[in-house]
Parts: C-alpha cells; structure tokens; sequence
C-alpha cells in the first residue's frame, strides 16, 4: 500500500501562484520512479477533476483543460516528492487538492489511479 502527504495548501490572495507537494511512501512501496503522479481537485458538489499528470520517469505531462497553462507538475524520484505549482490563481481554483499515485506510466483520469492522499485545501481570497 501507499501512502500520500500533501501539504503546502493555505490561503492566498487572487493572482498569486502557490506550490504544492505530495510525499510518497508506504510498506510495500518499493521505487517511486514506477508510479505516475497526479493531482485532482473537487469543487464543492463536483465530481473529482483532474489538474495535472506526470510520467514515472516525468518525461510526460498532462493538464487539465481549466488549467491548462497554469500549473506545472514536476517531481523528485530521489526524494520520492511530487509538486504542482499553480500560477494566477482564481476564486475558482479554491477548493482541495489531492494527489495520487498510479502504477501505469501516466494517468489523467481519475479510475487510472489506486492510491490517494487525504487532500490540501486551497483558498483564493478576491
């Protein structure tokens, strides 16, 4: 099993760009560099959407289309870290972030993944 740590959510002010970590580890966790990373969030009422992929190795990533430009995925396999950094930040970006771990290559939707973080909480005053 894995386990997932995120951290680095809080407040921020609109515009502002804010980084995001995730921290892997587990007792059956064996090399971080086989697992693809992703983050989701999920709006109040909403089903969970995706925000950013990144590769086992993080030679590939993805974006979500209400993201797209905004965010960068990046991770440290020597660390066993996983980040997301969002930039301008909206009132609509506000909400919880989660990380998750997959052991495809690369996953963008949410049933690619098997492993989930508890989840950070992002909030975007105007």
């Amino acid at each position: 099993q894995v386990q997932l740590v995120e951290s680095g959510g809080g407040l921020v002010q609109a515009g502002d760009s804010l980084t995001l970590s995730c921290a892997v580890s587990g007792r059956t966790f064996n090399d971080y560099s086989e697992y693809g990373m992703g983050w989701f969030r999920q709006p109040l009422g909403k089903d969970r959407e995706f925000v950013a992929a990144i590769s086992a190795t993080g030679g590939s990533k993805y974006a979500g289309d209400s993201v797209k430009g905004r965010v960068d995925i990046t991770r440290d396999n020597s660390k066993n870290m996983e980040y997301l950094k969002k930039n301008s930040l909206t009132p609509e970006d506000a909400t919880d972030y989660c990380c998750a771990a997959t052991r495809a290559v690369v996953a963008t939707t949410r049933e690619g993944y098997g492993d989930w973080g508890q989840g950070t909480q992002v909030t975007v005053s105007s």
